[in-house]
Order: C-alpha cells, then structure tokens, then sequence
C-alpha cells in the first residue's frame, strides 16, 4: 500500500478501529444483560434500546468522519469523532440508568455529526473552488477547519 495514502488516513482508520471496539463493548453488554439470570425486562430493553440507538447513528457518523477527513483535513475530523465516541458512550450509560441522563450525550453528539458535516460542505466547496479557480486558499480552509474544531469542547 502507497505510504501517501496510510499517512492521510491513518487517524481515521484509528478512530474507526476504536468505533468497532465500542461497538463490541455494547453488544457484550446487551448479552450480559440478556443473560442475567434474574432477567430485568425493564433494564434489557434499556440496553437494548441504547444499543439499537447507537447503531442506528453509526453509519452517519461514519460516512461524515471520513468525507470530512478525505475532502478537508484528517486530525480535526479524527478529533471530532473521538469526541463524538466519548459522547456516545456518556449516551449509551446514561440510558441504562434513566432515560433523562443521556439527553446531553444525544445533544452534543448531534452537535458533532453537524460540525462533521459542514467540515464534508466545506471540503467540498474547497475542493471545487480550487479545481475551477486556483489553489489559491487551500491553506487557509485546512487552518479555519482545525482551529473550529477546538470549537467543539464548549459545552
């Protein structure tokens, strides 16, 4: 594999493999709780739920992470999906006590998938304007794009 290439994904490739291990450490506790012997429905289907939850925002979240580390910049993209997997962690365990203490991981991981996706608007933009007026500004998207992303710790 060309090192070029491993070089502008390597920190996307990281955080997805720590995705895949989240996603591993939820289905293990969906079991667990599925095998307890004094079997809690209430709490099963509050793992469960979180479970499915978490899933159904997975391929989003994947697919923004990696259009906005490829079109713009690979570190604030990592960044913020290490960020976004911290908040869907303080999401899943929130919601296997009440309902009401994940509220602000489901926010803020709204927030992140947005700050993702107009990292994927820009990049974009970026690229055709360079294509059709010059490469000019490049550097200075990349810059805006990495200072935004300490934008994301504000709570």
């Amino acid at each position: 594999m060309n090192l070029v290439v491993v070089e502008n994904i390597y920190l996307l490739v990281i955080v997805t493999l720590i995705s895949v291990l989240q996603n591993a450490f939820f289905a293990l506790k969906v079991e667990k709780e599925c095998k307890t012997q004094n079997v809690n429905a209430a709490a099963f289907e509050r793992v469960s739920c979180a479970n499915r939850n978490c899933m159904d925002a997975y391929p989003t979240f994947l697919a923004v992470m990696w259009c906005a580390g490829l079109c713009l910049s690979q570190a604030p993209a990592a960044f913020a999906g290490i960020i976004y997997l911290v908040v869907r962690q303080k999401y899943f365990v929130g919601y296997m006590g009440q309902t009401s203490q994940s509220t602000p991981g489901y926010l803020f991981g709204k927030r992140v998938l947005g700050f993702l996706s107009l990292m994927c608007i820009v990049g974009i933009s970026s690229y055709l304007l360079v294509r059709f007026y010059g490469n000019g500004y490049k550097e200075y998207v990349e810059t805006i794009a990495n200072a935004a992303s300490a934008l994301l710790l504000i709570p």
